[in-house]
């Protein structure tokens, strides 16, 4: 088992390193700051952000409910026993005291708006999920057929949301309808519950990878993640919940596991086309098991036989991808300006991932720089045949360094690398604080290089940020 961050960021911790973390602090709320303002000018000459309150997409309405009192209860008991307790708990009790505790605080969140309009009726609306589920009488001629529907503007083109995402997203719900749980309060539930289970996924498989003092430092900030908003009640909560067990199973190793992870990863590309990007993550979760040879290739095969499924039922992803870009650019997209949004969305991520994510990242991020740029064994002359071979030597001496950084280093930089190629894309203008819940959990690796002191403050922030969002804002899925 690796030393954890924890002990290591104690003994290390300066005056210096707890002001770089505040002036990060302050660089966040800068940006915050300038997407709200920058968004109420443009709002204002309909410049076309279809987002009343950018750089969320939400409108401002200051409200109250019966989940209140229920989420800073949650938030309260957390803070004040939550954080002592995933230092010492039996691991088996308190993974399943997170997942309860991450329902309950996504719960609390979601009846702020009431029960109807902030759980039963989340995913009913003509452009989700549940409006084509009763249109699903033969599941696999819809699957054979779904490719020809995507566009839009035509009489039988898919609703917004089933369009832009490939049919494994409209079939979980499909699914749900036809073993009884049809209808939008199960459907919110559900999202809620799949939601919670990346404060298990991602402890666990820091845990699988020799980081257990990280994965207890990490759990509470997973059970009060800021995007919990989002996750109750939106697929792309259920979405972030199947990537991470998905990656959780490549943690754990061995033959069937990583066939497992493979093929719920596998699955989970067929849930959203950014979802792509998370070969990055699973690759980082496989170079960290590197003493597993055969990870990678029962993972590889598990993901190939999803893909082969969906294949041999008629429809092929690529083809879908090709499509979806189209229909993209048929609605909003093609109005929503790329020079706001490209910045912007990083605002709606640290909103999403909360306060605690930047100083986490920038400690991980120094800690990666040591680590790789320390001075390592020199390429004896005689030895390299030229420049070329000393730099590849230097390169796989630093890839091995950046490796020995261990998953609270390399899991949340994995993570950024996606997010960015997300934001560059130029399809992800807007909406980016649930769409990027499924990344935005593996940031939250980081926190666990936060000093043990201040980490209650930090988390403090993390729920303050959540309930403000909430309280002030109508979030809309």
């Amino acid at each position: 088992m690796t030393s954890t961050p924890t002990r290591a960021a104690a003994r290390h911790e300066t005056p210096a390193r707890g002001r770089a973390d505040l002036v990060v602090l302050a660089v966040e709320g800068a940006l915050v700051a300038a997407a709200a303002v920058v968004g109420v000018l443009l709002n204002a000459r309909d410049a076309g952000l279809y987002a009343d309150a950018a750089p969320l997409y939400a409108t401002w309405r200051p409200h109250v409910g019966w989940g209140t009192p229920a989420a800073v209860l949650v938030a309260a008991v957390v803070l004040g026993w939550g954080v002592t307790w995933a230092r010492t708990a039996p691991w088996g009790r308190l993974l399943a005291a997170a997942w309860l505790a991450a329902v309950a605080w996504t719960l609390s969140l979601a009846l702020v708006d009431g029960w109807s309009a902030g759980l039963a009726q989340r995913l009913t609306p003509q452009a989700e999920y549940l409006h084509e589920v009763p249109r699903v009488d033969d599941v696999p001629a819809m699957l054979a057929g779904f490719t020809g529907r995507i566009l839009d503007f035509q009489p039988d083109s898919w609703s917004t949301h089933t369009a832009g995402h490939p049919p494994g997203a409209l079939l979980v719900f499909v699914w749900l309808d036809r073993v009884g749980l049809g209808g939008g309060a199960a459907a919110g539930l559900a999202c809620v519950l799949a939601g919670a289970t990346v404060a298990v996924s991602v402890p666990l498989t820091l845990r699988a990878l020799g980081a257990t003092g990280a994965a207890r430092a990490v759990l509470p900030f997973l059970v009060l993640l800021p995007g919990a908003v989002w996750v109750g009640a939106s697929a792309d909560g259920l979405f972030a919940g199947v990537v991470a067990a998905g990656l959780a199973l490549l943690a754990v190793g061995g033959r069937w596991a990583a066939a497992a992870g493979g093929l719920v990863l596998g699955f989970a590309l067929h849930l959203s086309y950014g979802f792509v990007l998370v070969g990055l993550l699973a690759v980082a979760v496989l170079a960290l098991r590197a003493r597993d040879r055969w990870g990678a290739f029962f993972a590889a095969a598990g993901t190939a036989t999803a893909v082969a499924a969906f294949v041999a039922a008629g429809f092929w992803w690529w083809d879908g991808y090709r499509l979806v870009v189209e229909r993209y650019y048929q609605g909003w997209a093609a109005d929503r300006p790329y020079a706001y949004w490209v910045w912007a969305n990083l605002a709606a991520l640290l909103l999403c991932a909360g306060p605690a994510v930047g100083p986490a990242l920038r400690r991980a991020l120094a800690d990666a720089a040591r680590r790789v740029g320390a001075p390592g064994a020199s390429v004896p002359a005689g030895r390299a045949a030229g420049t070329a071979r000393a730099g590849s030597a230097r390169w796989r001496s630093a890839v091995a360094r950046l490796r020995g950084t261990g998953p609270t280093v390399v899991l949340p930089l994995a993570g950024a690398l996606v997010i960015v190629a997300a934001d560059l894309s130029g399809l992800s203008k807007a909406e980016v604080e649930r769409i990027w819940l499924p990344f935005a959990v593996w940031l939250l690796v980081a926190v666990a290089h936060l000093p043990a002191g201040a980490r209650r403050w930090w988390l403090a922030g993390q729920a303050l940020t959540a309930l403000a969002v909430n309280h002030l804002l109508w979030t809309v899925s």
